[in-house]
């Protein structure tokens, strides 16, 4: 029983890690730039990592600016204020995001411009062989260390981690929590203290800060782990921070 649970909640905060940092707060919003060599090794970790349920830079950062340029309107690729339930939601998510990858749908070119693309591994990493070869080890170290049927219920979010991600953010942050910004749509902190989503959950201070790479640091509690993580890898130069794109924090808390 332990390994599993070491196993999902491990999965769970790599996957999410690589998604917040590589994917949001790189490919979507270029708060911090890095070499054409770390670029290609952190496409790789984040294949590596999210597994089953890899997700694109070029889909993942075109449809986020999508997302804010028309957050909670009739164009928004996932609002709570115009899906039903997250079920919906989730699956127009899946299909704007396919069609992007796919080139099957127009997109403006201020959406897509800047976004890092490996059209070639991404064609390998996000196919179903590979897909199923993440998904058959997945079942095998189940099959190994599964020790009470109760354990294997977690095992369909481990095949869906990264949209279980997306959908904890899109919906419940647009319906719950608190707003330290009154901006132009329903975004909100879901929690005060963010310790299991990495930062991610503080979507009002990113909504109104949208290219800052710190999404916390308004109120004293709003601590951002994966923004920790930033700052040492700017301190040993694997990125650069773009400092212009940083909020001075005194200034920022004044306005709250």
């Amino acid at each position: 029983m332990k390994a599993i649970l070491i196993f999902f909640i491990a999965h769970w905060y790599l996957s999410l890690f690589f998604q917040t940092f590589f994917l949001h707060r790189y490919a979507a919003h270029k708060s911090f730039t890095m070499s054409p060599l770390a670029e290609k090794i952190f496409f790789i970790l984040t294949w590596i990592f999210q597994g089953s349920n890899y997700l694109s830079a070029f889909g993942y950062g075109t449809m986020h600016r999508m997302h804010h340029a028309f957050a909670d309107t009739e164009n928004d690729p996932h609002s709570p204020t115009y899906d039903e339930t997250i079920w919906n939601m989730m699956w127009k998510t899946k299909t704007i995001y396919s069609a992007i990858c796919k080139e099957t749908m127009t997109v403006e070119k201020r959406f897509t411009e800047g976004v890092p693309r490996w059209d070639a591994f991404d064609k390998i990493a996000s196919s179903w062989p590979s897909r199923l070869l993440w998904g058959g080890l997945y079942v095998a170290f189940y099959w190994h260390f599964a020790t009470a049927w109760w354990l294997w219920l977690l095992l369909p979010i481990q095949f869906l981690m990264s949209p279980v991600h997306g959908a904890i953010i899109n919906w419940f942050a647009h319906k719950y929590g608190y707003r330290n910004y009154e901006v132009g749509d329903t975004s909100k902190n879901f929690l005060p203290v963010d310790f299991l989503m990495m930062g991610e959950s503080y979507h009002n201070n990113h909504h109104k800060h949208g290219s800052r790479a710190n999404f916390g640091g308004i109120r004293w509690h709003e601590i951002d782990p994966t923004y920790l993580i930033i700052r040492v890898l700017d301190k040993i130069g694997v990125i650069k921070l773009v400092k212009q794109k940083e909020v001075v924090m005194e200034r920022a808390r004044k306005a709250a």
